[in-house]
């Protein structure tokens, strides 16, 4: 399993609204074309309208290149920098879950 988590800090108020439907359009891609990515979960953070947070799981490191490759990631990547402030990415190792697969 290969995962991460990346916290997002958008550079305004009027740009939230666009990166939300950026970011729903780029689901949407993903969970029609990436049978590798097991979880793509994006979450507000309460107390912080300017903050986002994703936290991705992949079957392994494979499928998150693949998810690097497909048109809709390549176009998020794109055009983040026109609503993002700052991004700050972690690898993480799954250690004990709840919903994850076990045998991935």
């Amino acid at each position: 399993m290969f995962a991460l988590v990346v916290r997002f800090e958008l550079c305004g108020a009027d740009q939230a609204a666009d990166f939300d439907q950026l970011v729903a359009e780029t689901g949407e891609g993903i969970a029609a074309h990436e049978p590798g990515t097991l979880v793509y979960a994006t979450h507000l953070v309460d107390g912080s309208p300017l903050s986002r947070v994703f936290y991705e799981v992949y079957r392994d490191r494979e499928a998150f290149e693949e998810h690097e490759r497909q048109l809709h990631t390549r176009r998020f990547l794109d055009e983040r920098s026109r609503y993002v402030e700052s991004a700050r990415v972690e690898f993480v190792t799954p250690v004990t879950a709840k919903g994850l697969p076990a045998d991935v």
